[in-house]
């Protein structure tokens, strides 16, 4: 655990880089002991003692939005139910699951998430925590365990971490009362206060840590609560899942007269501050509202499909010049490279074309998709990531241009290559703050950390 902590200067020789401008070769790029990049010097020929990175170097895609313990989930819920399956059927499953997991569970479980978001390309983490309590919905004598836990599987695992503790308060719109199987989320907003605050301490040993706030819904909060919330944590950032299903607009508009992202812009100062999880169900005049805002979109496309939420509106948000980032969520499959493709392919799925999110004509989408999710994700999480300069932390991740889907050995083409072919395959080494985390594509730490996962899912599965 304690590995990953220890900061020392590095240097770094990249055979390429993807800086700011765009593909660079025999970049040396210095980093100081805290992990931020001090320098970096394009088509250098004084090396030194720096460490060679081969083939081609991206800056590591932030990850905007998982909930780590659902990793333990994946496979288990893919069994049709008895009546028509959908998101509120597999939300039955997770809570079943959830009454299982003990705290060393959660930590156990979201060090594997972890291990395998670094191994897939991302390097932070925004981690949306809404599991707060013991199995019976009683409060922990620290309210903050289960972010401890969390803060734990970080450290150990060396990933950069958003902590998003989440406001979860009713089962409804207009404050319906929570159900069972929802007990272990539920704080009224003096407790969830409280259990910010000890959040904020679970964070201070983990170097460059943020924590932040999340409502996690509309209809978990109150409008009361929600304007609370905001006066009372009036900086960083702000995440709440929006407008996922289609159910989830009807209610709404039953409650309010409203869709759910038309009242949230309405009621709500939505701004850079804010990231709005799937968004998946909006209309014109909504599009133009958040991408407007600078509020940016948080899309989980395998997760979005996995559960059947629906298609976002890639084409007409981005046209609009609206901010995107991509999250893993409930980890049925962890890849960076991967969400991107989806995203694209799912727009492709809809209009019927291809490269449709590129915008226009000779643009890579890969790098377009890349870039912006860079970009937004490094708003969403309000870390100094999502770059190779100074000033931004050292999170670098090096693809094995020995895959056979690079053959053109062509840097343009390098990150089509990677979203559009090689994928997770050609991820080589991942270093976050300038430690490796990821050598020859496996997390240095997996060995321990599957064995411990692997006892973990085999009790919760026997319980």
């Amino acid at each position: 655990m304690e590995a990953f902590n220890a900061m020392t200067a590095a240097t770094f020789l990249a055979d390429h880089a993807f800086l700011p401008d765009g593909w660079s070769r025999n970049v040396l790029i210095r980093v100081d002991a805290q992990g931020i990049v001090e320098g970096v010097e394009p088509e250098c020929s004084s090396v030194g003692n720096a460490e060679r990175l081969a083939g081609a170097t991206l800056p590591g895609l932030p990850n905007l939005h998982s909930h780590t313990f659902q990793r333990g989930m994946a496979g288990l819920a893919e069994r049709r139910g008895p009546a028509h399956d959908s998101f509120w059927s597999w939300r039955e499953v997770m809570y079943a699951f959830v009454r299982q997991l003990s705290p060393d569970d959660v930590e156990a479980i979201a060090a594997m998430a972890m291990a395998e978001m670094l191994e897939g390309g991302f390097t932070s983490l925004a981690e949306f925590h809404y599991l707060h309590h013991a199995p019976d919905g009683a409060p922990y004598d620290n309210p903050a365990e289960l972010a401890e836990r969390i803060a734990a599987a970080a450290a150990r695992t060396g990933i950069g971490l958003t902590l998003l503790p989440v406001l979860y308060s009713h089962g409804g719109f207009g404050g319906q009362a929570a159900g069972e199987g929802q007990r272990r989320f539920l704080n009224d907003l003096d407790g969830y206060l409280r259990l910010h605050e000890a959040s904020a301490k679970a964070l201070r040993g983990l170097p460059g840590s943020v924590l932040g706030v999340a409502p996690h819904s509309l209809r978990a909060v109150t409008p009361e609560q929600l304007k609370r919330l905001s006066e009372a944590v009036p900086e960083g950032p702000v995440h709440i899942h929006i407008a996922e299903q289609v159910k989830e607009v009807e209610d709404c508009l039953a409650w309010s007269g409203q869709r759910p992202v038309a009242w949230l812009a309405g009621n709500a100062a939505l701004s850079e501050r804010w990231t709005l999880i799937h968004a998946t169900h909006m209309v014109a005049g909504e599009v133009a509202s958040v991408a407007s805002s600078g509020a940016v979109a948080g899309l989980c496309p395998i997760t979005e499909a996995n559960l059947g939420d629906g298609i976002f509106e890639g084409i007409a948000f981005l046209g609009q010049k609206g901010r995107i980032g991509v999250g893993s969520d409930s980890n049925v499959e962890i890849t960076a490279a991967g969400e991107l493709r989806l995203l694209e392919y799912s727009q492709r799925l809809r209009h019927r074309g291809r490269n449709l999110l590129a915008g226009h004509e000779g643009v890579s989408t890969g790098e377009t998709l890349y870039r912006a999710a860079l970009q937004g994700g490094r708003q969403a999480l309000a870390q100094p990531v999502g770059a190779i300069a100074p000033g931004y932390r050292a999170d670098l991740v090096a693809l094995d241009t020995d895959h056979p889907a690079f053959a053109s050995g062509r840097p343009a083409d390098f990150l089509d290559s990677y979203v559009f072919g090689a994928g997770s395959q050609a991820v080589a080494t991942v270093i976050v703050a300038g430690k490796p985390v990821v050598s020859d594509g496996r997390h240095r730490g997996r060995d321990p950390i599957v064995r411990r996962y692997r006892e973990a899912l085999l009790r919760i599965i026997a319980s």
